[in-house]
């Protein structure tokens, strides 16, 4: 298993620098002006970063060598493209783009074949969302990544859907510290038992806890079977806060149930 290995790409993960704030200021400002040796020891102070990112990534079963190579891009990228006038954090600008750069990677390999044509749309939407994002600072909605790109808000959600990776039967929905609980572990068929009675009178207690936009986004997203772009264009809201507040209603119910 990869989960403990101490060596990455030849890299002694154990023995990983670190850089205080400062430090890296510093070294993306002599980056800037076309200091080597200064980029270098950036990327080397950085690839911490890197391995704690693809970490999230490897219940996907994937090379750990071959994602922590994407990230170190992703990482490059953040170097070459920080701008040092802003006041802004360099891992808040980093850790997006080498997040962006392993998703690029595991949907350029992903096994289900979408056409080209509706691959490239979504490639061009994830580029003009990025963009959206420095000029605006803000998570942009799906309607006004589709009026940049000149395509339906409607062609642009779907293409973004068709790319994103399918869930495994053995990705884990729930760990409390104990044992996970995995997706196949959710697909038993509990129709007409005492157990699923007694849940359903549970579940409905645990959504009255739940504010009104948040009970919109369940029974859209659980009941309907809504995509969270598809929510975030229907409500006005970006798919990243969908996520957010998703995410933070399931924990709710979870306590209550």
């Amino acid at each position: 298993m990869y989960y403990n290995k101490v060596e990455i790409c030849g890299v002694n993960t154990a023995k990983l620098k670190t850089l205080t704030d400062s430090e890296k200021h510093e070294l993306l400002v002599r980056s800037k002006s076309g200091d080597e040796s200064a980029r270098k020891k950036l990327i080397d102070g950085n690839l911490r970063l890197v391995l704690s990112i693809i970490q999230r990534f490897t219940n996907r079963r994937e090379n750990l060598d071959d994602l922590f190579q994407v990230g170190c891009i992703g990482l490059i990228k953040a170097i070459d493209n920080f701008n040092t006038e802003l006041c802004v954090k360099f891992s808040t600008y980093a850790v997006p783009m080498i997040i962006g750069e392993v998703r690029r990677y595991l949907r350029d390999n992903n096994t289900i074949r979408v056409s080209r044509s509706v691959r490239d749309l979504a490639y061009r939407a994830l580029q003009t969302r990025e963009q959206l994002q420095r000029n605006d600072c803000n998570e942009p909605t799906i309607a006004q990544i589709a009026a940049a790109l000149g395509e339906e808000p409607e062609d642009v959600a779907a293409a973004i859907e068709a790319i994103v990776e399918p869930m495994s039967l053995y990705d884990p929905v729930y760990s409390d510290g104990g044992d996970s609980i995995y997706v196949m572990d959710q697909l038993s068929d509990t129709n007409n038992t005492d157990e699923s009675w007694l849940e359903d009178i549970a579940l409905k207690e645990a959504l009255k806890t739940l504010n009104e936009r948040e009970r919109a986004i369940i029974n859209m997203r659980f009941y309907k079977g809504k995509t969270q772009i598809e929510i975030a264009s229907e409500i006005g809201i970006s798919q990243a806060q969908v996520s957010r507040l998703e995410k933070g209603a399931l924990e709710r119910i979870r306590k209550q149930m």
